[in-house]
């Protein structure tokens, strides 16, 4: 089992550090004024983070499988595991964010030239990769640049819940899954009932708030200047999100377990 949690491990961070990095690459495209390129491939990196997530599911229900054979199996313990590594992927996407900001500024440039994604991926040479250690950025965090930035401590706290229940989904599902071993496949394929409450929510306040942000800075140059820490800030919340996945993870088990027996 710990080789699948290795694994697991891994995919969960690369996935987190993945999704969280698209704010890098929406600033990119502001910042050299090419905002419809950048949210194009933003969906792409959505495609494959969520394709990602299709092959988490199944590794990890391995865990399931193996506590109906070993009662001692610390199923809950793996779960918070794999949480920590979405912690650790939002982390590691906040230090590298100034870094892939250049970075996906030379995609989109590249982009314009190549004229296709393909085309693009097909030109890059390993001269190229070497190059990228030139555009390694230090992250520099100071808390008094966060005080004055216009954004609502609502909106923030609706970015941690909404960030924590989409953590949980998957995870809430299977372990609801072992909680109640005779609904155990219904309990499986019920992350929805989680997931459902976080795309509402995220669809409806946080969406379209993240998409006025960004369009206020396209047209302000003065704001422009303050997206970047804005990004931060909300990537902030994200990994505050991710935390308190740790907290909800049960009650979202619990919750599902309880809606399946009603069915």
């Amino acid at each position: 089992m710990i080789n699948y949690l290795i694994t697991i491990f891994i995919l969960t961070m690369i996935i987190h550090t993945g999704e969280t990095l698209s704010y890098s690459l929406r600033f990119a495209g502001v910042k050299i004024n090419k905002i419809a390129v950048a949210l194009s491939l933003t969906g792409i990196i959505v495609l494959v983070s969520r394709t990602a997530n299709l092959i988490q599911a199944p590794l990890t229900a391995k865990f399931i499988d193996f506590a109906k054979k070993d009662p001692a199996f610390n199923v809950l313990g793996y779960m918070r595991i794999i949480l920590i590594s979405s912690s650790i992927g939002t982390l590691i996407a906040m230090i590298l964010f100034p870094t892939f900001v250049v970075l996906w500024g030379r995609v989109i440039a590249k982009l314009e030239i190549a004229g296709s994604l393909p085309r693009l991926i097909s030109s890059v040479t390993i001269g190229q990769l070497r190059n990228t250690r030139y555009y390694l950025r230090k992250p520099t965090f100071r808390l008094h640049q966060f005080r004055y930035l216009g954004i609502s401590k609502r909106f923030i706290i609706l970015n941690i819940l909404v960030t924590a229940i989409y953590t949980v989904g998957v995870l809430s599902s299977l372990y609801a899954a072992h909680l109640v071993p005779e609904l155990s496949t219904t309990a499986s394929q019920s992350s929805g009932l989680i997931n459902g409450i976080a795309t509402i929510l995220l669809t409806i306040f946080i969406d379209p708030q993240v998409g006025l942000i960004t369009d206020r800075a396209i047209h302000n140059e003065a704001y422009r200047d303050r997206l970047g820490k804005i990004y931060i800030l909300l990537m902030g919340s994200r990994l505050l999100g991710t935390v308190l996945a740790q907290l909800i993870i049960l009650p979202a088990a619990y919750f599902i377990a309880f809606v399946i027996k009603l069915l």
